[in-house]
């Protein structure tokens, strides 16, 4: 039979840390740092807002119409706004391979999920050869 009375100072330390360290919680961290969100997160920018189809000088072609919202979930949450609402639909024209957006309007749209909501509507282009 073996005598384990006292473990050595070095054997303490190690049993002491295995003990720490399995009790203890791993938890990893994400971040948004990948190609797709990075694009994603740009995505707004490369589509030009542009206020009527005679500014264009290049050939040009409608994709479809887009349309973005600004909820405001609840009460106290943020109040609704036309540049979240414009972003958004910007985005989506650039999902749709659009480099120009023309915004028709926007307006507050009543919906049984938001205490407000800001809609704006647009149709997205692709034009060539938009330097601008």
């Amino acid at each position: 039979m073996i005598k384990t009375k006292f473990f050595p100072y070095p054997v303490k330390i190690i049993l002491i840390s295995i003990a720490l360290v399995s009790c203890a919680k791993i938890s990893t961290v994400s971040t948004n740092f990948d190609q797709k969100n990075f694009s994603h997160y740009f995505s707004p920018s490369q589509v030009k807002i542009i206020e009527q189809e005679s500014e264009f000088t290049t050939p040009y072609k409608m994709i479809g119409g887009v349309e973005g919202e600004s909820c405001q979930a609840k009460v106290h949450s943020d109040v609704p706004n036309k540049i979240d609402a414009r972003t958004m639909a910007r985005r989506k024209a650039f999902e749709l391979g659009a480099n120009a957006i023309i915004f028709s309007g926007c307006t507050t749209i009543n919906t049984r999920r938001c205490h407000s909501n800001i809609v704006c509507y647009g149709k997205a282009y692709q034009v060539e050869n938009q330097n601008e």
